[in-house]
């Protein structure tokens, strides 16, 4: 069931980034000018993803930051609001998430959907346990189920466990819920919404994949494992 759901998913999404890409063009263009004026540096940050399958993909987003060599801690990736590496337009467009935006190109490309698993870089390759391996059975998502509730405030343990969920329990249901809570976030930020998860969560998770899910083999080759022996 959640499989189809995905491949219908995946085609609605091409549709709805088509409709997307002209509504939000002339915010996009708006932001693209200020960013262009404040510093006359480059409007887009370019950077590697990890997608479906393991795959890698270049994830767009509108620069938020005056310079792109900013030493990257995995520990502590979230970046703050008085960072002093932050552009003012920068700090107006990541509060606001429109740095974002330009991912609706990602979508329309086939390498991301509006919601599912949030794409990390690949520094955080090495780190999946086993059964973690399922996020990577989707499309990375704009927004996602780790997005709204937390986000940036969890874990990476954390939010790959609810990147897992997502990919488990994927319905229009739970999607709606998502999209409603994303707004919310956007009005009254991140911390609202946090939701942490009890350390039992992760190995009912953890067996769960085991009985419901099948983790495909070119994830496992491009993560540099040996696929498990089928009988």
């Amino acid at each position: 069931m959640v499989r189809f759901y995905l491949q219908v998913k995946y085609i609605i999404d091409f549709f709805l980034s088509l409709i997307a890409v002209i509504v939000a063009s002339p915010v996009m263009a708006a932001v693209a000018i200020a960013i262009k004026i404040e510093d006359g540096g480059k409007v887009l940050l370019r950077q590697e993803r990890t997608g479906k399958y393991g795959k890698k993909f270049t994830c767009y987003k509108f620069r938020s930051m005056k310079s792109d060599h900013v030493p990257f801690d995995k520990h502590r990736p979230v970046i703050k609001d008085n960072n002093a590496n932050l552009t003012k337009v920068g700090k107006v467009i990541r509060k606001l998430k429109i740095d974002e935006l330009p991912q609706i190109v990602n979508i329309l490309k086939g390498d991301m959907c509006f919601i599912g698993p949030r794409p990390l870089l690949p520094d955080y390759d090495c780190e999946y346990q086993e059964w973690e391996l399922v996020k990577f059975e989707m499309r990375p998502g704009l927004t996602g189920l780790s997005q709204v509730r937390g986000n940036g405030h969890l874990s990476i343990k954390a939010r790959k466990y609810y990147d897992a969920y997502y990919v488990m329990h994927a319905s229009p249901i739970l999607d709606l819920k998502i999209i409603f809570k994303t707004v919310a976030v956007l009005i009254v930020g991140e911390r609202r919404f946090l939701k942490r998860v009890p350390p039992e969560c992760y190995e009912k998770a953890k067996q769960e994949v085991g009985k419901r899910m099948k983790i495909s083999k070119q994830t496992y080759i491009n993560f540099g494992l040996t696929p498990p022996q089928e009988n």
